[in-house]
């Protein structure tokens, strides 16, 4: 009705200076029946309230839509009252509708294609990498060791590109199970030999063998190489262990990873999960990309994990991953 009204109103006002014009006339034209002219007002008003009524009765579904606007182009078929004017704005919705539905399925294609593609290339990448993995397992020379160093970066960069790939369709690509976690962690470590060593640093695990939680192992994988790789990055060289351990507390089931690194300075802690946010030790360490908490984060939030993490310059950072009560043994 307040759209209707909203319409409407030059048409009232026009209707009421015309009328006024048409008394002003017929009394300067000496027409002194003031009874005949309210009569003739009245008559005027009558009709042109009919017409207002009609106008909105033919039109109610019209004002209807526009005041609570439908959710899906069926809600809109149901109106059996069309006008010409609802009608005609129907059939512009619709054809607007369907533009919407074809970009959106033009887009939703070529993000397909993109990730298709990325997986494909990531895939192909492996191979020579694994090759070259070989290669440098025989050799006893230092430069075939930068190239093993190396090679473990594109192999670690590659996965990255590889499970942001997947992040997009992580609905279909989960199963939840009930997994060791000592087995799990023990797993990653193997993983990451040569990086621990490598750096100087070293793996410290308390973890009990009979702790365990329902997640995807796959997933939890991804997490803990995640976290593993950000504890030696920035502990490299400081001979200190990095300590992993779980626990129950409760009913939830926390797994900690803490190293005594270079730390992240307090106002970059609000933000370490943003993607590409690298704050200052971004600065200094030219490896980081912002996006591994990111990914960890955003995983965790999927598999219904909560993930936090505390940090002190030049006294390191700790990470806990926490399993909610019914993901507890």
């Amino acid at each position: 009705m307040k759209i209707f009204l909203k319409e409407h109103i030059p048409l009232i006002v026009l209707t009421i200076v015309q009328l006024s014009i048409i008394l002003l006339v017929y009394w300067l034209e000496g027409f002194s029946s003031i009874w005949v002219m309210f009569y003739v007002v009245f008559l005027c008003v009558c009709l042109f309230v009919g017409y207002l009524i009609y106008r909105y009765l033919s039109h109610r579904s019209f004002y209807s839509i526009l005041s609570n606007p439908p959710e899906t182009m069926n809600e809109m078929q149901k109106n059996d009252d069309l006008t010409v004017l609802t009608e005609a704005l129907e059939n512009l919705l619709e054809a607007q509708y369907r533009n919407y539905q074809y970009q959106l399925r033009k887009w939703e294609k070529k993000q397909q294609d993109q990730l298709n593609f990325m997986n494909q290339w990531v895939h192909q990448m492996k191979t020579p990498l694994s090759v070259i993995e070989l290669i440098a397992q025989d050799a006893d020379d230092e430069r075939i060791d930068s190239i093993a160093e190396e090679t473990d970066r594109l192999k670690n960069g590659l996965e990255m590109a590889l499970y942001v790939a997947r992040l997009e369709t992580f609905e279909q690509d989960f199963i939840v199970e009930r997994v060791s976690l000592l087995t799990v962690i023990e797993s990653v470590i193997d993983e990451n030999k040569r990086y621990f060593i490598r750096n100087n640093v070293y793996p410290e695990v308390k973890v009990n063998t009979d702790l365990e939680v329902e997640t995807d192992k796959k997933w939890l994988r991804f997490i803990l190489n995640q976290l593993f790789s950000n504890a030696i990055k920035y502990s490299a060289g400081s001979k200190e262990n990095i300590k992993i351990s779980a626990f129950s507390r409760e009913r939830e089931v926390i797994l900690e990873v803490k190293d005594s690194g270079v730390g992240i300075v307090a106002s970059d802690l609000p933000r370490v999960f943003q993607p590409f946010y690298t704050g200052e030790n971004g600065r200094k360490f030219k490896e980081s990309t912002g996006m591994g908490l990111y990914l960890t984060h955003e995983v965790c939030k999927k598999l219904n994990h909560n993930i936090t993490l505390e940090s002190e310059v030049g006294k390191g950072t700790t990470v806990q991953v926490v399993f909610p009560s019914r993901y507890s043994r």
